[in-house]
């Protein structure tokens, strides 16, 4: 396959991939060109997304494809390859991988060898990746020291409330733990020069100054 023949061909990928996601959906082509104009993109009209279901466009723009799978509530990647529908596919001219290598690929998931140059565009994404993982485990920590300790409230067997309350204590130790190391490592995000993600409600206390009590008994 030639690179010019390359790119028809996945377009043509795209394309398909859009119609069965917009008839999963239940939507028309006017459908989704009106949603696409109330989102702010008017130049996609039910007359291009046609064109595009038809193979008479063959070129799609990256804005294209995100305002489109904005409409049709599905991943943005899901529409540039077959996951689940083909096993392998050419991700590009004369490279042909496993679908979920492409995937992974796409989205910098691909394992190196050797850690990522700091820095490095990948080195970036790993960093984000680490810091929704310290997100997830505070967030788990924290759940499940409040839900041993609700659970111990509404008992009146007293071997068992104990028993729930140091759990909850044991959980409790981990999810400050948990809170500490998401901490410092948001620190060294910025310290970096990296914006790190707003954090959940539950845990905006991460990111706020410890008061020590003398500044308290100043108060």
């Amino acid at each position: 396959m030639t690179p010019d023949q390359w790119s028809t061909a996945f377009t043509g990928r795209i394309a398909q991939r859009l119609r069965d996601s917009r008839r999963a959906a239940g939507l028309t082509m006017a459908e989704v060109a009106q949603e696409c104009a109330a989102r702010g993109m008017p130049e996609i009209t039910e007359h291009s997304i046609k064109n595009l279901e038809s193979g008479r466009k063959t070129s799609v723009s990256v804005a294209d494809v995100v305002m489109l799978a904005d409409v049709l509530d599905v991943p943005p990647v899901t529409l540039l390859f077959p996951l689940g529908s083909s096993a392998a596919v050419e991700a590009l001219p004369g490279r042909e991988l496993s679908t979920w290598d492409a995937v992974a690929w796409f989205t910098g998931e691909t394992p190196l060898d050797d850690a990522a140059p700091e820095g490095s565009p990948r080195d970036v994404l790993d960093s984000f990746r680490h810091h929704g993982d310290l997100v997830a485990a505070s967030m788990s920590s924290y759940d499940l020291a409040q839900e041993r300790r609700r659970v111990a409230s509404t008992t009146l067997d007293r071997s068992r409330r104990t028993t729930l309350l140091e759990r909850a204590e044991g959980y409790e130790a981990h999810a400050f733990e948990d809170a500490q190391e998401l901490r410092a490592y948001r620190k060294r995000m910025r310290q970096r020069g990296l914006t790190p993600p707003a954090l959940p409600d539950r845990l905006a206390f991460v990111d706020e100054p410890d008061i020590h009590p003398e500044a308290e008994e100043r108060e």
